[in-house]
Order: structure tokens, then sequence, then C-alpha cells
């Protein structure tokens, strides 16, 4: 069964629901596109649809159920519109019709697939990610053993139920806890309900930790009963991280992982968010082996660059339907992550980038991160992005793309410095050769559903630009 739904109660009684029964859930992002949902629900196989009856998903369940051929049943959360009346059934109403019964939950073997997590798509078709009843109850464990909760938390969630915003559900209830939700992210809604409702913690990707520092109502509303921000899912920029902690004190947690090795690979604490510490994501968690192995297959020196690789009970059981991608990805008994890091004395680890978002300029390797860092503490600067872009004299030219503060300048002799500053700013601290060939003014950085930069989009945008004179407001201004 598949479910396209924003955040609601009745979406967290169906995640429980499924669980305890051990059926097999896939979880639509509630924003994804109609291809992507179509792909999704034919590649899975899915047989019956549930969603909130709002126009918008009642239109797209019009469209799926005569598109994809294994889709024959489609079930709302509450009255069914005429639209769908034919072909619908009210799941809530039709709950009123059954008995009561004692609460037995079904006993499954570790390697039961009880979800398909869908990748975001950003390298081609999305892949579904066989999460098991083991790799859930690892990451919970970790979660419950490892990471700082309040007492009872008032957790309020605020990202999307059908991806990580689920993996905080078991916790809280555990914990003896109160999920609030709220059906979408809004950063005035998100600051009302942290005063009124008096949340102790909550899951944000840095996006929207950016979105609440920029917002006016933070200056007026009382966030003070928060004391556990968890954040995860992308890179955070340091010098924004540093304002959170000023303004809402120190109470942020950092998480790592990723769909195949959910939540749980490394964990940084909130009293360890000081110095160059702060860029780090952590230590590796005690409930599954990881290491950063070289290209060899063996383990880098202490402060050398590999990539990360885990093993044991949290990790999916490959992708669903991909068997040779399973086999590139999970090698040797390692999950192949992809992504690049190395360790400090103390054991702490440092994510570089992605592989695949390496930059090859000149014959050079240059990691997207470490120029981020820097140009993200120009006090300009409120966002910036580091993609390579292609350059018939250096291969790829090291492209940054920045999002200036509301109190910048966008006059053209202002961002001629700029430029200039910040070129020299990375010279100065990396080398010429990470210093940025370009660089690239926009009003804001396309993410994915998931609210990660959208690399692959913003080299779309940028190879297709026309020169800076002829762009119109919303294009990018390259100086």
């Amino acid at each position: 069964m598949a479910v396209l739904a924003r955040n609601r109660p009745e979406v967290l009684i169906d995640i429980a629901a499924m669980h305890i029964r051990g059926y097999r859930r896939v979880a639509l992002h509630p924003l994804g596109s109609l291809d992507d949902h179509a792909y999704i629900l034919e590649d899975a196989g899915v047989t019956t649809l549930l969603i909130e009856p709002t126009p918008i998903y009642v239109q797209r369940a019009l469209t799926l159920i005569d598109r994809v051929e294994s889709l024959r049943q489609i079930l709302t959360f509450g009255p069914v519109p005429s639209e769908l009346s034919n072909v619908a059934t009210d799941i809530v109403a039709h709950a009123a019709l059954f008995r009561s019964e004692p609460l037995v939950a079904a006993s499954l073997p570790p390697r039961h697939v009880t979800s398909l997590v869908y990748t975001g798509g950003t390298t081609g078709c999305p892949k579904g990610v066989q999460l098991t009843a083991q790799s859930y109850f690892t990451m919970t464990t970790i979660q419950l053993a490892e990471w700082e909760w309040p007492d009872r938390p008032q957790f309020l969630s605020c990202t999307p139920l059908s991806h990580a915003g689920a993996a905080f559900v078991t916790p809280v209830m555990v914990k003896g806890g109160t999920l609030f939700l709220l059906p979408k992210f809004d950063v005035a809604d998100v600051l009302e309900t942290i005063e009124k409702k008096r949340i102790t913690a909550m899951m944000l990707v840095p996006s929207m930790i950016y979105a609440l520092l920029d917002h006016p109502d933070l200056r007026t509303r009382d966030v003070s009963s928060l004391e556990t921000i968890y954040y995860g899912a992308s890179a955070i920029n340091p010098t924004r991280l540093d304002e959170a902690i000023d303004r809402f004190g120190p109470k942020f947690a950092q998480f790592y992982g990723q769909s195949e090795a959910p939540m749980a690979i490394t964990y940084l604490p909130m009293d360890k968010h000081q110095g160059r510490r702060r860029t780090s994501c952590g230590r590796p968690t005690q409930f599954s082996r990881c290491a950063i192995l070289g290209e060899d297959g063996e383990p880098v020196r202490q402060g050398e660059v590999g990539e990360i690789c885990v093993r044991g009970p949290l990790l999916s059981d490959g992708y669903w339907n991909q068997p040779q991608i399973t086999q590139d990805t999970f090698r040797d008994g390692w999950l192949h992550t992809g992504d690049l890091a190395h360790e400090d004395q103390d054991g702490y680890w440092y994510i570089v980038d992605r592989i695949k978002d390496m930059i090859v300029t000149g014959g050079f390797n240059v990691f997207p991160r470490e120029v981020e860092d820097v140009v993200s503490e120009h006090p300009a600067v409120e966002q910036v992005c580091v993609v390579g872009t292609p350059d018939d004299k250096w291969g790829e030219a090291v492209t940054a793309v920045i999002v200036l503060r509301s109190s910048a300048h966008r006059d053209d002799g202002f961002i001629n410095v700029l430029t200039s500053e910040i070129q020299a700013a990375v010279r100065d601290r990396k080398g010429p050769v990470h210093s940025p060939k370009r660089v690239v003014v926009m009003d804001a950085i396309p993410l994915t559903g998931l609210g990660k930069p959208d690399k692959k989009a913003i080299r779309r945008v940028l190879e297709s630009a026309t020169p800076a004179k002829q762009f119109a407001n919303n294009a990018p201004c390259e100086r």
C-alpha cells in the first residue's frame, strides 16, 4: 500500500498499523511530481493508494489509477469526494465497522521488508530502498540509547512523515511524549506552535533552520521551551549554525544517515558544537560498524579522505528490483555510502562531500564543501552551494552560487567587490585551485523535495544561462 498525504494524525495511525501487522508500506512525498509518483507505484507494484482527500490529491489519484496498471483500490482519510465515488472507500468510516481486538504485533523475521523508501531521484529514476524490520529496530534502538531526549518530549513534526519525519514517531511514543503535527513547514506556524504548545524537541533540515533565523516572528515569539533541535539531511552552513546556537542556545544535535542506513550512522551531541568540531557529523554510533575506506577497500589513515562505509543490522536489504545497483553499492559486506570523509584525532568524522559532487578542475580534486565553508563566512552571504560547471580550459570550473542576505546591496559595483572578496578569501584559506572561477547570485537555491540543495537543477540553470546583462529579475546574475 502507498500513502499520499500531508502530515495528519491518521498518517501516524497508518504507520503504526502497518508496522504492527508487518505490511509493506510505500510513502509518497506530498510534493512529488506525477511522473515520480507513477514510477514509484509501478515499480513497487502498489495495489492500494491511501490519500488525503484534498483536490490536488484527488486529481492525482484519478490520474494514477488510469496510468498505473497494478493500482486497483483508492482509500481516503475521510469522506470520499464525488470524483472518486466509483473507486474509493473512506477508511475512517470503514474502521467503525470493525470490532476492537487485542493488540497483537506480528512476529517478523529480521529481513522482512516493511517499507520501500524511494530515494530522491536526483541522479536518475528513484530507487526503492528495502527497509527491514531489523533496520527499523536498530535505528530506533540507536535513537533511544544514544541520542539526547527531553523528558516526555513535546515533539513538533513539521517535516514530511513520508520521509525522515516518521523516524521520530516511535521514539517519542516510547519516551511517553506527545507528537504535534503541522501539515507542512510554515515558519510562522512553527514559531507559533513552539510558543503555544511549549514544544521541547523538533527536527529540521538546514534550509528550515535558515528560514527560522530570517523570519521576523523569531524576534517576538517565546521559543525558550525548546531543549533539543535535531538536524540533518544535508550539510549546514557553519556561520548560520553559529547564529542558530546564539539565538536558541546550545540545543542542536546532528544526525547523519541515508535511506540505506537510516538516521543513525553518526551522531554529534549538543555539547560538541564548538570550534571546528561544529562542522563534524559526529562519531559513529555503537550499534553498527563504520569505517572510512580507501579505493582498495582498506581503512585510510587518520586525517586522510576516504569513503564512509557501514555494515551491520542498520542496513537495508538493498534496492527493490535493482540487483546490479545493489551489488555495486553493497560490496564485500559494506554499504558504500558515496560520502567522502576524514577522521580527527578524537574520532570525530568530517564529511567533505559526495563522490559524485567532487570537482576535477585542471587535474586537481576540489571538494565543494570546503569551498562552501569559506564562502559562507562572508557577512553578505546567506546561503551558498558550490558546483562544477563545464569549462574549456579547466575541464570543470569551481562555481559558487550564492543567495545574498536581505541587508546586502545588489548593485553591480557591490557584486563585483563581493566576487573579488570571495575569490580572495578562498584563495587565502584553501589555495588558488579552490578559488571560484565564477560567482553567481540567485534569489534562491533550488531544493529537492527533501530540502537539500538540488545540484542537478543548479547545473541546469547555469548551463542554460545567458549573459548577465540579459537576465530577468528572477534569473541568476553572474559576475
